[in-house]
């Protein structure tokens, strides 16, 4: 696979989202948490997805529950948190798995072409942040801890 624009995934209502639709936009993807303390990241990430929309960028979430069972709830229940809670209106893909023999193919890519913390590959905690080019590539990586707000330089540069 060359890009991210060559997977798909579930949407939290089951349907299955090419993401070769977005070829050519920048996309943040994220994995999420309901119960997580960064939980409220789901904010920013709405106000940089409002910010930027007009200009092709679009932030995927991808709800996990491979730490601390911090996403326990099902996909409906995920997908209306996320809307009424925080206004949501990006895509809520179905729960998936980030690392393991189980983890969706679109995040072994992401971290086969990115290196988080002390150069791991693994995805160590909720919220860690792959920005995608317009070309389907990882342009950087950011820690679970880096607030959405902090990265919009990067994105405007590859807007």
């Amino acid at each position: 696979m060359a890009s991210i624009f060559d997977f798909s995934a579930p949407l939290a209502n089951g349907e299955l989202l090419e993401l070769a639709q977005f070829q050519g936009q920048p996309l943040l993807i994220v994995n999420t948490a309901s119960k997580c303390e960064l939980t409220p990241q789901y904010v920013a990430l709405e106000q940089l997805y409002q910010k930027y929309k007009a200009q092709g960028f679009h932030v995927l979430a991808f709800p996990c529950n491979q730490f601390e069972n911090k996403e326990p709830a099902q996909n409906d229940e995920i997908k209306q948190f996320c809307e009424l809670q925080f206004g949501i209106s990006f895509p809520i893909f179905s729960k998936v798995a980030v690392n393991g023999p189980d983890a969706l193919p679109l995040f072994n890519f992401l971290k086969t072409n990115s290196r988080g913390l002390m150069h791991a590959r693994a995805i160590k905690w909720n919220f860690t942040k792959f920005l995608i080019n317009r070309a389907g590539q990882v342009e950087a990586r950011y820690a679970p801890r880096t607030k959405p707000d902090a990265i919009s330089a990067v994105i405007e540069s590859i807007l």
